[in-house]
């Protein structure tokens, strides 16, 4: 068993495989479903040093279109309640995020709040289009941050040495 995972990870981490793996586990991390690409693109990047840049847009732009996603379900949701209630849902709660509209999307990259996030935006009826340019933004830094921050400033420490 152990030598079949050991393959089966030294084969998605080829650049041919470990792109399109690192983008479906950026997309599907980026739903509400409970799930990180961080280490899937560390782990990318530290085998394949060559592929940073390559790896974090793939993995920004698979994460943004899962946040559009969230936003989608936010905006369908919305529509489903309103047309079962007849009227205009409003809460309270969401008054503050008004203020800030499309740009509040940059918080998408934050743990926890950053996908349900991308799904209020939806909810709100906040323009998909600027809302998806804040969130690849901020993803962006983070995966550039965190990426960068593990492989360049604690070399040797990652996987052991």
């Amino acid at each position: 068993m152990e030598t079949w995972l050991w393959s089966l990870l030294d084969t998605l981490s080829l650049p041919q495989y470990g792109l399109s793996t690192l983008f479906v586990a950026a997309f599907v991390s980026a739903t509400l479903l409970p799930m990180g690409s961080e280490a899937v693109l560390f782990g990318l990047v530290k085998l394949n040093p060559e592929l940073f840049w390559p790896a974090v847009a793939v993995a920004t732009v698979g994460n943004t279109l899962g946040g559009a996603v969230s936003w989608a379900m936010g905006y369908g949701a919305h529509r489903a309640v309103d047309r079962a209630r007849g009227n205009a849902t409003h809460l309270r709660a969401l008054d503050w995020l008004q203020r800030f509209g499309p740009k509040a999307c940059i918080l998408s990259w934050l743990p926890l709040v950053g996908d349900p996030l991308c799904a209020l935006a939806g909810w709100l009826k906040f323009p998909l289009l600027p809302c998806m340019g804040w969130m690849a933004l901020g993803k962006c830094l983070r995966y550039i941050t965190l990426t960068a921050g593990l492989l360049w400033l604690l070399p040797g420490q990652a996987f052991g040495g």
